[in-house]
C-alpha cells in the first residue's frame, strides 16, 4: 500500500468516542468558567427544552437557511484535497498490482497487535494467554507470501469491520457491554475494499477501503477485477440515501439484496433502462427505483443485480445541496439513535454520525475522531492544554453550524448559539453537567443528543470547553 495503516488503529480510543467520562484521565483543571444553566423539567438534560429538539427550530435560527455554504465544484475541490492531503485516506486505485511480505505485515500487526490490558468475553472471564495466542495464530501470518497479488472487492451488505478475524465481543470492565474492544468500524454495500491477505480459518479478509483498514468477513465481499469494482458505481443516475437508512425491497428470489440496510450518504446506481413492463425479482418495478447492486456468488466472485428501492424511501437523485436547511435536517434524522461503538447495533458512534451527515452531500470525512481533528485538508483550529481562557471562549462564541468540535476521543458538530450558548448535535456515550448541589451528573445520553457546549462537564475538574483540542471547518479554503 502507498499508505499502510497508522498504528492508530490499533490504540482504537481514536476509533471512535469512549465513554466521556474516560476524559478525566489528566490533571488539567478546569479554567474556563462554567455557567451555571438549569436542567430543563421535561427532557432532564441541561439547557435543552423540548423546542431544542426539533430540527425546525434550529432552522429558524438560520438568517439565509437555503444558502448554499460550499457547492458541488467546491466540494470537490474540498474531496480532491481531502485524498491528496490527508495520509488516513486511501486512493485503491494507486496501490501496485502486488505488495512485499512485510508491507502486508506490517499492515496487520498495526491493527491486530496482541492486547495488553485485560479484556473480558461476555461470560465475564478474561481472555487468558490461550486465547490471546490463539488470536495471533488466526492473523495466519506465516502465510503471508514474499509478494501478495492484490485482489478487489465489493462490500455486499453492512458489515462489521474487526480488529481481530473472528466475531467474539470482548471488553474492559464486566459492568459495560456497549463498547466491544474488537470493534473498529463497518463498510457499506457498494463500498471498494483491496484484498490483502485471509485469516487462518478463510473466513475473513483483512481489507483496505477508502478510509479503513481492517477485518471483514469473507461473506460479505464479492471479488472481482479492479475495473468491475472501479465502475460500480461510476456513472449515474443514482439514488442517494438521504435517511438515516433506507431499506431494499423483500424478495424471496434474491436474498442478498432483499430488505438490506442502506445508510446515509450510500449512492447506488439506478437502472433507468430497465423496462418498467420486466419483474424485479418478481415485482412489478413501478413502486420502487431499479437500484443495481451488488452481491457474492457461491465461488466468492463478483455479481451485479437489481433490486428495488421504495418510491417512498428517503432518498434523492444526488447528493443534497450543503445548505442550513439541509444541513440541520440531516442531522436531525438521526436524533435518538442509540450510541453504536465502532458501527455497532447497525448504528454509529460520534465520528460515524458526523461522516454519515456530511456524507450525505458528497463530503468525504476520515474515519476516526483522532485523524477528522487533524486533517490537513479541513479548515483547522488548534489549541494546546496552556492556551489561555480567552482563545477558547473567542473559539466558542465564534462557532457556527456544521463546525466540529473536538475533545478527547468525541466530537461534537455545532448547531449554532441560544440563549448565549452554543448548542451542538453528537453521538455520545456518556455526557455530563452539574447539578444542582454543583456536583457533575452523569448523563448517560447513550446516543445522538442535542447539548448545549459550555455546561458539559468531561469530568468532576474538566468542562468541555476546557478539552477542546481542534475544531474543524469544511468551508472553501484561501488560494493555495
Amino acid at each position: 500500500m502507498t499508505r499502510p495503516p497508522s498504528p492508530a488503529h490499533a490504540l482504537r480510543a481514536a476509533a471512535c468516542c469512549a465513554l466521556l467520562s474516560l476524559l478525566a484521565i489528566g490533571s488539567l483543571a478546569a479554567r474556563v468558567p462554567v455557567p451555571q444553566v438549569a436542567i430543563d423539567p421535561v427532557t432532564g438534560v441541561v439547557g435543552v427544552d423540548p423546542p431544542k429538539l426539533t430540527a425546525a427550530y434550529w432552522i429558524a435560527r438560520q438568517p439565509q437557511p437555503d444558502r448554499v455554504l460550499l457547492d458541488r465544484a467546491g466540494i470537490a475541490a474540498q474531496n480532491a484535497r481531502m485524498r491528496r492531503d490527508d495520509p488516513a485516506i486511501h486512493d485503491l486505485r494507486a496501490l501496485p498490482a502486488q505488495l512485499p511480505r512485510a508491507q502486508v505485515v506490517e499492515a496487520i500487526q498495526a491493527l491486530s497487535a496482541r492486547p495488553t490490558r485485560t479484556l473480558y468475553g461476555l461470560d465475564g472471564q478474561a481472555l487468558d494467554a490461550a486465547a490471546l495466542d490463539a488470536l495471533q495464530a488466526s492473523l495466519a501470518l506465516d502465510a503471508v507470501p514474499a509478494a501478495t497479488p492484490l485482489r478487489y472487492g465489493l462490500v455486499t451488505h453492512r458489515a462489521d469491520l474487526r480488529t481481530f478475524p473472528t466475531a467474539q465481543r470482548v471488553f474492559s470492565s464486566l459492568d459495560d457491554h456497549d463498547i466491544d474492544r474488537f470493534q473498529e468500524s463497518a463498510l457499506f454495500p457498494g463500498d471498494a475494499v483491496a484484498v490483502l491477505h485471509e485469516s487462518r480459518d478463510g473466513q475473513w479478509l483483512f481489507v483496505t477501503s477508502e478510509r479503513y483498514s481492517a477485518w471483514i468477513e469473507k461473506r460479505f465481499v464479492g471479488l472481482g477485477s479492479a475495473q468491475q469494482v472501479f465502475d460500480y458505481g461510476a456513472r449515474g443516475p443514482y439514488r442517494v440515501v438521504t435517511g438515516a437508512t433506507a431499506t431494499t425491497v423483500f424478495t424471496p428470489e434474491q436474498p442478498q439484496v432483499s430488505q438490506l440496510q442502506l445508510d446515509m450518504g450510500v449512492r447506488v446506481p439506478v437502472l433507468a433502462d430497465w423496462a418498467p413492463t420486466q419483474p424485479v425479482n418478481g415485482q412489478l418495478p413501478y413502486t420502487a427505483w431499479v437500484i443495481q447492486l451488488p452481491i457474492r456468488n457461491a465461488d466468492g466472485t463478483l455479481a451485479l443485480v437489481p433490486a428495488l428501492l421504495p418510491r417512498t424511501a428517503d432518498t434523492a437523485a444526488d447528493y443534497l445541496p450543503l445548505t442550513p436547511r439541509n444541513f440541520i435536517a440531516q442531522a436531525f434524522k438521526f436524533l435518538g439513535e442509540r450510541y453504536g461503538w465502532g458501527h455497532a447495533y447497525d448504528a454509529r458512534d460520534c465520528s460515524g454520525f458526523t461522516s454519515e451527515v456530511y456524507r450525505s452531500f458528497g463530503v468525504l470525512l476520515p474515519r476516526n475522531t483522532s485523524q477528522q481533528a487533524v486533517s490537513p485538508a479541513l479548515d483547522r483550529i488548534a489549541f494546546a492544554p496552556d492556551d489561555p481562557d480567552a482563545k477558547r471562549l473567542t473559539a466558542v462564541r465564534q462557532l457556527a453550524l456544521g463546525d466540529l468540535v473536538y475533545i478527547p476521543g468525541h466530537v461534537m458538530v455545532v448547531l449554532g448559539h441560544a440563549n448565549g450558548l452554543a448548542y451542538v448535535i453528537h453521538d455520545t456515550a456518556g455526557g455530563g453537567w452539574a447539578g444542582a448541589d454543583g456536583r457533575r451528573v452523569a448523563g448517560h445520553l447513550n446516543g445522538v443528543s442535542v447539548t448545549p457546549l459550555e455546561p458539559m462537564l468531561a469530568s468532576d475538574t474538566a468542562s468541555y470547553v476546557d478539552r477542546i483540542t481542534n475544531i474543524q471547518r469544511i468551508r472553501p479554503k484561501a488560494q493555495e
